[in-house]
C-alpha cells in the first residue's frame, strides 16, 4: 500500500453493530483490514512497519480492532448457534459466514504484527483487559486441546467444522503470541491489567500447562510433529530438541509475569500456584537453556522459591477495571440473539448467485496471485520436478517451472486449467 491508501484506511476502520456483521459495510471493512494485515506482515518482514504503528496510534485505532475481535467472538458464540437451528438457513450461507471466522484471523494477524512496539500497546488503553481476556479465552482452548487431543469447537455446520477446528487452533497461537507482547510492557500496563492476569486468571500456571503439554507438537507413527508457519511438519530426530518459536513465546512470557518485582509483588504465590511453577524445573535442560540463555535467571528464581515460604501479597486495590466492551455488546444484545440471528438470514446470510459472484471477484481483488506469493513462507517449486523455480506460465501466471522442458513436458496435465484460469 502507499501511505495514503494504508492512512486511507486506517482512518475507515470502525465500530460496528453485531446485527451487522456478515453485511456489506461490515464485508469492506473485512477487506480493510486484511490489506492492512498483508502490508503490515509485508512491512514487517521488510523492517518497514513504522508507518502503520504510527497511523494507528494516531487516529486511536487499537480499541477499534479488538471492539472487532471481541464482537465476532460474541458472536460465534451466541448468534451462530441460533442461526443453525433455524430453518430459513440455506447451506449457500456457509459462504459469508467462513469470512466471519477469517475475520477473527485477520484481526488477530494484524495485532501480532503491531503489538511488538510498545506504543501500540499503551494506545490500547482501557481495551487492553479485553484483550487480555480474549488471550485468556483461547490459551484455556489450547490447553482443552493438548488435554482432550482436539480443539473444542462450537456446534458448527458440517462442511465448517473442520475449517473451523483449524483456524480456532491457529487464532489460539496468535493469541498466544500477542499475549507474551503484552507482558514485554509490564512497566507500563495499567494496574488492573497486572492484577487480571496474574490474579483474576492466573496467566503463569495457564503457561506452566501449556510448557507441560505443548500443544503445537505431538507424535504420529513413532515420529515428531510440530507446528511452524502454518502447518504441521515431521522434525528430524536432531532437531527434536530445538526451541520453537511458540516454545519460546511461552518461555518470555513466564519470564515476564515471573521475575518482574511489581509482579512477584502482585501475584499470589501460594501451596498450589507454587507447586505448578515447580513443574518448570523439569523442563529447564542445559539444551534449553543454551537456547534461551534467559531462562537462567528463570532457574534461579524457581530454586529461591522451592526453599522459602514467600510473602503474602500486598492487597492495595480496593477498585479493578471490569472489560468494558465484552460488558457493553453483552448489556446491549442481551434477550435479542434470536432476533438478530433471524434478522441475519433474511438480510445478511441468503445472498443470492448474483451477490456471491459479486463478492468472490472483490475477494479475487484483494487476494492477488502476486500477493499471495509475496507473503509466502518460501519460494515457489516446479510444477513438475518440484525444484526452485523462477519461470511460471505466461499465459495464466498460476504454475511455477524451473525450465523450459519442464514446462513443455507438463502442458497435456495443465492444458485444461491454463484454459479455465486463462
Amino acid at each position: 500500500l502507499l501511505p495514503g491508501e494504508a492512512e486511507a484506511l486506517v482512518r475507515a476502520l470502525q465500530g460496528t453493530e453485531l446485527r451487522d456483521i456478515g453485511g456489506q459495510g461490515w464485508l469492506r471493512q473485512h477487506e480493510h483490514v486484511e490489506k492492512l494485515n498483508m502490508h503490515a506482515i509485508l512491512s514487517a518482514s521488510a523492517g518497514q512497519e513504522q508507518l502503520l504503528t504510527e497511523l494507528l496510534v494516531t487516529y486511536a485505532k487499537i480499541p477499534v480492532l479488538i471492539g472487532e475481535l471481541i464482537l465476532v467472538e460474541i458472536w460465534k458464540h451466541k448468534i451462530f448457534p441460533v442461526l443453525c437451528r433455524l430453518e430459513d438457513f440455506k447451506p449457500r450461507s456457509t459462504f459469508p459466514i467462513y469470512m466471519v471466522l477469517h475475520h477473527e484471523a485477520s484481526i488477530i494477524n494484524l495485532l501480532e504484527t503491531v503489538f511488538f512496539f510498545k506504543e501500540i500497546c499503551e494506545s490500547a488503553e482501557d481495551s487492553i483487559l479485553d484483550l487480555i481476556d480474549y488471550c485468556h479465552r483461547k490459551l484455556t482452548l489450547l490447553a482443552a486441546r493438548s488435554a482432550n487431543g482436539q480443539t473444542a469447537v462450537l456446534g458448527l455446520l458440517q462442511e465448517l467444522q473442520k475449517q473451523a477446528e483449524t483456524m480456532e487452533f491457529e487464532i489460539s497461537l496468535k493469541a498466544l503470541s500477542v499475549l507474551r507482547f503484552i507482558t514485554d510492557q509490564v512497566e507500563s500496563l495499567p494496574l488492573s491489567a497486572l492484577t487480571r492476569m496474574l490474579n483474576t486468571h492466573n496467566l503463569p500456571c495457564l503457561l506452566v500447562e501449556l510448557v507441560e503439554h505443548c500443544p503445537w507438537s505431538c507424535w504420529e507413527a513413532d515420529k515428531l510433529k510440530k507446528f511452524e508457519n502454518g502447518t504441521w511438519h515431521v522434525v528430524p530426530p536432531e532437531d527434536q530438541v530445538k526451541m520453537t518459536k511458540l516454545d519460546g513465546q511461552v518461555w518470555l512470557a513466564l519470564l515476564n509475569l515471573l521475575l518482574s518485582p511489581e509482579c512477584q509483588r502482585k501475584y499470589h504465590f501460594d501451596g498450589f500456584n507454587k507447586s505448578q511453577l515447580l513443574k518448570l524445573r523439569a523442563f529447564l535442560t542445559d539444551v534449553l537453556i543454551d537456547q534461551l540463555p534467559n531462562l537462567v535467571e528463570m532457574q534461579r528464581f524457581l530454586s529461591h522459591l522451592a526453599v522459602t515460604e514467600p510473602a503474602p501479597p500486598k492487597k492495595d486495590l480496593v477498585l479493578e477495571q471490569v472489560p468494558v466492551i465484552w460488558d457493553h455488546i453483552l448489556k446491549k444484545n442481551t434477550g435479542k440473539w434470536e432476533a438478530i440471528a433471524k434478522h441475519q438470514v433474511k438480510r445478511v446470510f441468503s445472498p443470492t448467485e448474483e451477490e456471491l459472484k459479486l463478492q468472490a471477484h472483490r475477494w479475487a481483488q484483494t487476494y492477488s496471485l502476486d500477493m499471495m506469493e509475496a507473503l509466502a513462507p518460501g519460494k515457489p517449486r516446479c510444477s513438475l520436478c518440484g525444484v526452485e523455480a523462477a519461470k511460471r506460465c505466461s499465459r495464466c501466471r498460476n504454475e511455477w517451472y524451473c525450465s523450459r522442458a519442464c514446462q513443455v513436458q507438463h502442458w497435456q496435465k495443465h492444458k485444461a486449467a491454463c484454459n479455465l484460469m486463462a
